[in-house]
């Protein structure tokens, strides 16, 4: 499956981004799907993912409450919603996917990875 991550962009602190990984391929709806990201002179971190129907998501700590995932398998596309955005919410973002049910928290749990998307908030 081939991956490509959009919708970043500049916002101010407290504003909203959606964005957006769309996917190749007729199986989609069999893969897991995550958003990391990644600031500047920082590991890759996991932010959300999603199980293959939908029905199953988990948050990183950092961004429960603010940051909601989703997906459309019949547009083979993912989504993630960023609300309430804080200048440390910088970074680039990356959609991944590993074909199993499983959300993956890891980076290495993933097999395929799109090429990544800026956000940066400013303050």
């Amino acid at each position: 499956v081939q991956l490509q991550a959009f919708g970043g962009g500049l916002v101010q602190a407290g504003g909203s981004l959606r964005l957006s990984c769309a996917a190749s391929g007729r199986t989609f709806s069999t893969y897991a799907m995550g958003w990391f990201r990644q600031a500047p002179g920082k590991e890759r971190e996991f932010v959300a993912g999603i199980s293959r129907s939908g029905g199953s998501t988990k948050f990183a700590d950092s961004v429960k409450g603010r940051f909601t995932i989703s997906r459309d398998n019949a547009k083979n596309t993912m989504y993630l919603q960023l609300n309430s955005l804080k200048p440390e919410d910088t970074a680039v973002y990356y959609c991944a996917a590993r074909p199993t049910g499983l959300i993956g928290i890891s980076p290495d749990a993933y097999d395929y990875w799109g090429q990544g998307t800026l956000v940066t908030v400013s303050s």
